[in-house]
């Protein structure tokens, strides 16, 4: 499953990500997190149930995937808010959050208007500490750095593997 945590660089990334999955064999379901509208997780509205969003769709596409390819763009030195908000629900609202990212596979890539180090190391740490197995190596797109191919098919070889 491919994750685009923003509209724009990171949704073109992700569909490029969607594609050589593709061309390697491997279907892919593609969610942008930005058309989820979710609202914004708060403890007030868990167990609300007129105001909860529906997170079942999503808890089952990740439970069903081999592997995660998250793309989010780097939001003043952190990952975006829709990714943040997003594993904020489900972890309120799955009947075993664990079981969503223990021992998953995840490769993490970013298109930045800055650097984009920041966002890796801070979604690197989230997946981390959720137990899953961050793939060493990543993608980063920003000013000085353009899309390589030859980067896009190592990583999808590693997810692969």
């Amino acid at each position: 499953m491919v994750i685009a945590a923003s509209s724009g660089k990171n949704l073109v990334l992700a569909n490029q990500f969607c594609q050589s999955f593709e061309q390697q064999g491997m279907p892919t379901k593609l969610i942008d997190l930005t058309t989820l509208n979710w609202p914004v997780y708060t403890p007030e509205l868990d167990g609300d149930s007129d105001r909860e969003p529906p997170t079942s769709e999503v808890s089952e596409l990740i439970l069903n995937s081999e592997a995660l390819v998250v793309c989010a763009p780097e939001y003043n030195g952190i990952m975006p808010p829709a990714l943040n908000n997003t594993i904020a629900w489900l972890s309120v609202q799955s009947d075993d959050f664990r079981r969503l990212f223990n021992n998953r596979t995840v490769l993490l890539a970013t298109h930045s208007g800055g650097g984009g180090a920041h966002c890796l190391m801070a979604m690197r740490h989230q997946f981390s500490f959720l137990g899953s197995n961050v793939i060493g190596r990543t993608m980063t797109l920003n000013s000085k750095k353009p899309f390589s191919p030859e980067t896009m098919d190592d990583l999808v070889q590693r997810v692969l593997q």
